[in-house]
């Protein structure tokens, strides 16, 4: 039913992108926030995506990495959008593996490689001097630490994911769609 209305996908979809951007520009108020924020942001993916497939659900995906990266003043959250914030699109194909038991493995993999891409870029390519400075105070014993929480914390926005878009498709969906 939403396919036959573009003017309403496009209303909805950039509300969403608005308030993805705001949440990413909060990224400077609380610490974690390089962190939280493009997980949160990437929740509001899921009404995109179940509504109006993979292709505007990329749409929307640039527009708020590009927005963020323009707006955000906190240039590593932004960062960490663009280089994860496509997860939730992803989904479905890590879904087909067989076996279940790959379909973990496969997604950690995709984090890990995301972000040593990112923080490899962020020291040695643009040398962002607060990464840089943070890397240097930190020991390798805490910098394991943090990428083992990381992957972790990764494993629970992945079940987070699962449960957002189930909760969408029960409940929101219903109440918030004419």
């Amino acid at each position: 039913m939403e396919k036959k209305r573009p003017a309403y996908a496009v209303a909805l979809c950039g509300l969403l992108a608005a308030a993805a951007v705001a949440v990413m520009a909060l990224g400077t108020i609380i610490p974690v926030g390089t962190f939280c924020c493009p997980a949160l942001a990437g929740l509001l993916l899921v009404p995109v995506l179940d509504l109006y497939g993979g292709g505007l659900a990329l749409a929307w995906y640039g527009a708020v990495g590009i927005l963020s990266l323009l707006l955000a003043p906190d240039r590593e959250a932004a960062l960490v959008f663009l280089f994860l914030g496509y997860f939730p699109i992803l989904k479905p194909c890590f879904r087909r593996i067989r076996p279940k038991a790959l379909r973990i493995p496969a997604k950690l993999l995709l984090f890990n490689a995301a972000i040593a891409v990112l923080y490899g870029l962020l020291l040695f390519v643009v040398g962002m001097e607060s990464v840089q400075a943070e890397f240097a105070a930190a020991s390798h014993a805490m910098l394991a630490a943090m990428l083992v929480l990381g992957n972790l914390t990764f494993f629970l926005y992945d079940i987070l994911l699962d449960r957002m878009t189930l909760l969408w498709r029960k409940k929101w969906k219903k109440l918030l769609l004419p």
